[in-house]
């Protein structure tokens, strides 16, 4: 069920209403059902893909805290396998099977090994990574083990974040389903606030701006110059309007009902480094790696080139995690040589404005801009659908050539004009800007507080305007969300 979809807009209310009337002592199992018809919605078969896990995590989690020395590590150990074979088979089984025909096909063309014909589940990666940190987390000490499997149960489907994050710990939420939460009006029209927030950037500017973004990316080789340079930049904001639009609903339908769930963006594309950039983009995800990979190989408390392994290994991994695709493995490692060059020259590049003198290269201004360059160079390898199609992107995206498809006449203004109707360039342009102006202010006064010191008529009309714009402006296809696939 997808949160820009009708059947979401009416689940969400009918789950919310009967949650408030429900007593406390079944209000946990009202969230379960209704979170297993959320999932069920997609693919029904693969919620026993969740149960499976789910069983295994919890019974793991009873006996890591009951058992004593080395059988502690052995059952963590029992339940990393179960979790990361399940994303094996499903995620990466059909890629890595693809890439070791093709060194067969080499030797002997007749040669291959079968592929499985499966659809990946959706949302794996993120329920499998909030699953795992709860084992973790019960193995370290820092959680008791949940000895109510229902709890446990919606703890890893709880509907809000199940598919797309954040990823949560089991010391943020898990206490969240064992307290009661009563009807707060401040509170509801905080989370309906964040929520039409997240829906407005997705359906009015992720989902228009995907119709120029999937038209040159499905097929770039039809396009020079303008149009790839155009479509690169917009992916740069539909990504992050597509993702933190979905985290914004999360949160907000998680808080009308009273859970708090971590925040997942702080405004990425402001960021002077690409360390900074990863501090506030998917930042459960970030932390998840941090916490449980970066840290665990030693961090930046070793040598200076094992902390540059380190570190380019968990972008390598983080990379392989969004998907079983070279594209994001490359994007991965991008960012970590990105990372690894940063920390090598950092001492260098200190001393050397120190000594010229030339604090322009610390201009905040200046800083940001180049993260962005680096971040939206890095997003070409995200979004094309081969390495080669990234590559041909890299190298025709400031192409002469103005073409819009071999053999046509139209110049290169023309072919970025055809994809929208006046109009709809316009209700862009002031959606970026809105957005623009909200994100810049943030840092001083949060959205939400501004509205609060508003007159009432001044708050109510500014509701309805953003109602209307989402009514009249969003494209409503029912695109799924981008991070839904991993």
């Amino acid at each position: 069920m997808l949160f820009n979809s009708f059947e979401f807009l009416l689940f969400f209310p009918i789950v919310t209403i009967i949650f408030f009337l429900l007593p406390q002592r079944y209000r946990w199992l009202h969230l379960l059902i209704a979170s297993c018809v959320f999932y069920m919605a997609f693919i029904p078969a693969y919620i026993l893909i969740l149960f499976f896990t789910i069983i295994i995590d919890y019974y793991a989690g009873i006996f890591i805290e009951n058992a004593k020395g080395g059988q502690r590590k052995l059952y963590l150990l029992m339940s990393l396998v179960a979790n990361i074979g399940v994303l094996a088979v499903f995620k990466y089984y059909n890629f890595f099977i693809s890439n070791v025909n093709e060194l067969l096909h080499v030797s002997n063309p007749s040669a291959s090994l079968p592929l499985l014909s499966i659809i990946l589940p959706i949302g794996l990666s993120f329920h499998t990574f909030q699953a795992m940190s709860y084992t973790i987390e019960v193995y370290r000490g820092n959680e008791k083990a949940e000895r109510h499997f229902g709890i446990y149960a919606l703890y890893v489907m709880f509907y809000p974040q199940l598919v797309a994050g954040p990823i949560e710990r089991p010391q943020n939420v898990l206490h969240q389903f064992h307290e009661k939460h009563s009807f707060n009006y401040p509170r509801i029209v905080s989370g309906l606030r964040l929520m039409a927030w997240g829906l407005f950037k997705k359906v009015v500017i992720a989902d228009r701006l995907a119709y120029l973004v999937n038209e040159v990316y499905n097929a770039p080789s039809k396009f020079h110059g303008l149009p790839l340079l155009i479509a690169t930049i917009f992916f740069s904001i539909q990504i992050y309007c597509d993702f933190s639009g979905y985290s914004d609903i999360a949160l907000g339908s998680a808080r009308v009902m009273g859970f708090e769930l971590m925040k997942n963006f702080d405004r990425p594309y402001f960021s002077r480094s690409v360390s900074e950039f990863w501090r506030r983009w998917h930042i459960s995800l970030s932390t998840w790696f941090k916490d449980y990979l970066y840290i665990t190989l030693g961090g930046n408390r070793v040598a200076l080139p094992r902390a540059c392994f380190n570190l380019f290994f968990v972008f390598l991994v983080s990379g392989l995690w969004h998907g079983a695709n070279w594209t994001f493995i490359v994007w991965g490692a991008l960012h970590g040589a990105f990372l690894v060059i940063g920390m090598l020259t950092r001492k260098w590049r200190n001393s050397f404005i120190n000594q010229t003198k030339l604090y322009f290269f610390n201009n905040s201004l200046l800083n940001i801009v180049f993260t962005y360059v680096l971040a939206t160079f890095a997003w070409i390898f995200f979004r094309a659908n081969t390495v080669h199609d990234a590559l041909y992107v890299i190298t025709h995206v400031f192409d002469h050539s103005t073409a819009l498809w071999h053999g046509t006449t139209y110049s290169g203004l023309p072919t970025v004009k055809v994809f929208y109707q006046k109009y709809e360039w316009l209700a862009l342009a002031g959606s970026l800007l809105l957005l623009f102006l909200v994100e810049k202010n943030q840092a001083q006064v949060s959205i939400g507080s501004w509205l609060d010191r508003q007159t009432k008529p001044v708050r109510w009309a500014i509701y309805y305007g953003i109602v209307l714009y989402i009514a009249f402006l969003g494209a409503f296809e029912h695109v799924q969300f981008i991070y839904f696939q991993f």
